[in-house]
């Protein structure tokens, strides 16, 4: 990548397939934000570039490299191989890191249980943030794999229900089908799965709580 094709990046501003990062953290920090983009739809991450858009550079572009490739093969489970690139500008580097959507979705984070107490470990992108994936999300995540079984489907009345519910109120929750059908949480989520995959829902992903809603 050349310097005006990175200013003209920069310009656009983050989003959902942008992020500027003034340096590289840690590795685990780095490794959820190179996830998130594999789980989603990819994106390029810019370290030595501040959230205001100013140029900074990084203080060490081999020490920075290696964190990204620690971050990439070590804590990303399954690793990771992101293209990583340098824009020299005023002395300093700016380390362009690409990452391509994923065929081996979901990729987990690789901790220990010390480290990361709860939650599912795996991370998307939502708008211009990295976020924790609901157990919803990383069940639709598993179904995109080309090893995943083949989707079996019936209508019956509990689904015919949450259709009625739908036309009302245009969205619904996980635990709002649950009190709707009297269903338990497991049961409530793998049918709301088994929809989003055969293209009759659509998941929306909230930093708080996911929602549905019709796909047509």
């Amino acid at each position: 990548m050349k310097l005006n094709d990175l200013k003209i990046l920069i310009q656009e501003g983050e989003g959902f397939e942008l992020e500027f990062k003034r340096k590289v953290s840690t590795p685990i920090k780095v490794a959820k934000t190179l996830m998130s983009f594999a789980n989603t739809k990819g994106g390029i991450v810019l370290f030595g570039v501040d959230d205001d858009r100013t140029i900074v550079g990084v203080g060490s572009e081999k020490e920075e490299m290696e964190m990204i490739q620690t971050a990439a093969n070590y804590y990303c489970d399954p690793p990771l191989e992101p293209d990583i690139d340098t824009v020299p500008y005023k002395g300093r580097d700016v380390v362009v890191v690409t990452v391509e959507e994923s065929d081996k979705k979901p990729h987990y984070l690789n901790v220990d249980e010390g480290e990361e107490n709860g939650g599912t470990r795996v991370y998307i992108r939502v708008n211009d943030k990295t976020v924790e994936a609901s157990k919803e999300v990383v069940h639709i995540l598993q179904a995109e794999n080309p090893d995943a079984p083949p989707l079996r489907i019936a209508i019956g009345d509990n689904e015919r229900r949450m259709f009625d519910f739908l036309d009302e109120n245009e969205r619904i929750t996980v635990k709002q089908y649950m009190k709707l059908v009297n269903a338990s949480h497991r049961r409530a989520s793998r049918s709301l799965i088994q929809l989003v995959r055969a293209g009759v829902l659509r998941i929306h992903t909230h930093e708080k709580e996911d929602f549905y809603t019709r796909a047509f």
